[in-house]
């Protein structure tokens, strides 16, 4: 009996291990424009065009409906016609070479209330800065795009992602998406009311 807790007590010690290597491989990070107008968009829809976007295999099939399934849950309804914001995903291949910046969690700024516009006073400015990432092999790259002003108000990535042939790849990439979005906790004022509509489709809007 003493053998096999002993291999057992190994075991998890192993699984241990590979899990704290796992999540230091994986860096997942997030930045977000001032401008943002984060407190005012309720539905969204995704870009369209060439690459994963587009991409009607089971990986881009899976990255959007992860995508679809963590904003429901924060309230946001996907709308075909005028959404307030528009989500672009990309994975990309190799090391790369990443403009991001040093700021405060996105849920604490929004509570400050400082949003910026063209009427914010110059040395109310919050300012920008910058840090260059180097990141891993295979990234995960999320942008939210404010329709209005056809800007990138957030970007949310991980690197370090493989994604392998088969079902698996499926998991890998939902679980990325998870992982990047935990970083969005942005939820809508109707969600956090309580009174969000019965459809969370917009689509016939």
């Amino acid at each position: 009996m003493r053998s096999i807790a002993t291999l057992l007590s190994l075991i998890c010690l192993a699984a241990t291990i590979s899990a704290c290597m796992t999540t230091r491989e994986t860096r997942v990070e997030s930045d977000y424009s001032y401008r943002g107008n984060f407190r005012h968009y309720r539905t969204y829809d995704f870009v369209t065009g060439a690459g994963l976007t587009s991409d009607t295999s089971r990986l881009g099939q899976s990255v959007r409906e992860a995508i679809q399934q963590r904003l429901q849950v924060q309230g946001y309804r996907q709308a075909k016609r005028r959404p307030d914001m528009l989500v672009n995903f990309r994975v990309y291949e190799g090391d790369m070479n990443f403009h991001g910046f040093v700021q405060e969690d996105l849920s604490q700024w929004i509570k400050r209330n400082i949003e910026e516009n063209d009427d914010t006073p110059r040395e109310n400015l919050q300012g920008y800065q910058p840090v260059r990432l180097l990141l891993a092999e295979g990234t995960l790259l999320l942008t939210l795009i404010d329709v209005k002003t056809n800007r990138a108000v957030w970007n949310g990535y991980a690197s370090g992602v493989s994604v392998p042939a088969g079902p698996m790849g499926e998991v890998v990439l939902r679980r990325s998406v998870r992982s990047i979005l935990d970083r969005y906790r942005v939820f809508t004022e109707e969600f956090a009311n309580g009174t969000l509509p019965r459809t969370a489709d917009e689509s016939g809007r």
